[in-house]
């Protein structure tokens, strides 16, 4: 029999596009896009833009030309646009069929000198402060005889700095922003949403909406209920199970001390899987609907678990317990460690197995 992975990324694509449908009833008459930057949120953008591609999305964002590049590889029939711009190699770009993102004056006369009116879309900055044109950038180009005039432009966006706190002032500022700086572009789509913009309402969405997190399982509001189905579970093997006899201290630093009776069960996921460290000795994990806390420091490549209240005969060698989701969420995960499900979700590392299944079927 083949060896069995320490650890396994479970990704859900059933869920996957049961949530990109919700979106696009939400948004609508908006049409839905997908971002898959960051290999889709560290998903896997192959199989993700498949799936998402069969539930009916044609328009992808992503982040560098390389990943533009990697995904019209995947799918030659998508529409392709590129968050960070041509990254100064026009010519790939447009052999890919990509359409850039220009952010800087100097960007956009780049394009129009050699792009030969292929198209491209304009981000304005109205208050995110990293990337995409301001008011002074725009009277810039508007001041240029004729240059604006020359764009083929498909699509003006901008980002969206608070939408995940729906009562933030700056949320209705930028659409106001947004709205005068558009003003003095030439007529085209627009694009404001990205997860949590979609749910804020037709005000913050324009024409073409943008959802990441969302798409992902990830609550995309600061806090609150998490209106989007699950769609990760990292799961990780038992590899050992120990019983104490004495008292003694746990994992590196020796930072957490227990007496018996107790039971330590070692599981084959740590930081390099992208199980963060910051959760030793705060967080928790999921044996059979079970909630059992993280005890000692997250390692590498090993993680430890207090299985003292489960019955011995719960928790055995090649035993699954689910380090997120499945009882843990991201949400919760994130809270503990002190970051965001956004960077929980990117971390995951490459060398964790990945089973791709559809639980609706």
């Amino acid at each position: 029999m083949p060896a069995l992975p320490p650890a396994e990324l479970h990704i859900d694509l059933g869920a996957l596009a049961a949530n990109y449908r919700a979106l696009c009833a939400i948004a609508a008459p908006a049409q839905v896009s997908a971002v898959v930057k960051a290999n889709a949120y560290g998903l896997g953008v192959g199989p993700v833009a498949a799936a998402l591609v069969a539930a009916g999305c044609d328009t992808f964002f992503v982040s560098s030309l390389a990943e533009g590049v990697e995904l019209r590889v995947l799918q030659p029939a998508v529409r392709v646009l590129v968050l960070e711009g041509a990254g100064g190699d026009v010519a790939a770009c447009l052999a890919a069929r990509l359409v850039p993102v220009l952010n800087t004056p100097v960007e956009v006369r780049q394009w129009l000198a050699l792009a030969h009116g292929a198209e491209a879309a304009l981000q304005l900055d109205t208050g995110m402060m990293r990337a995409g044109l301001d008011a002074a950038d725009l009277r810039e180009l508007v001041a240029a005889p004729g240059l604006l005039g020359a764009l083929r432009l498909t699509l003006v966006m901008t980002h969206l700095a608070c939408a995940d706190e729906p009562g933030h002032p700056l949320n209705r500022a930028q659409v106001e922003r947004f709205a005068a700086l558009r003003a003095m572009l030439p007529p085209a789509p627009t694009s404001i949403g990205n997860s949590a913009g979609t749910l804020l309402g037709p005000e913050f969405r324009g024409e073409l909406v943008r959802p990441g997190i969302a798409l992902y399982g990830g609550r995309p509001f600061a806090s609150g209920a998490n209106p989007m189905r699950p769609v990760v579970r990292l799961v990780a093997r038992v590899l050992q199970v120990r019983e104490l006899h004495e008292d003694a201290t746990v994992g590196y630093g020796a930072s957490a001390r227990l007496r018996p009776p107790a039971r330590i069960a070692t599981v084959g996921a740590g930081y390099a899987d992208g199980y963060p460290r910051a959760l030793g000795n705060r967080g928790y994990a999921c044996i059979a609907g079970v909630r059992v806390p993280v005890i000692g420091r997250v390692s590498m490549d090993l993680t430890t678990l207090d299985v003292s209240s489960l019955p011995a005969d719960r928790v055995r060698v090649g035993d699954s317990v689910d380090l997120l989701g499945g009882g843990v969420s991201l949400e919760e995960a994130a809270e503990v460690a002190g970051t965001v499900n956004y960077e929980l979700l990117a971390r995951l590392s490459t060398r964790l197995a990945r089973s791709y299944h559809d639980a609706s079927g």
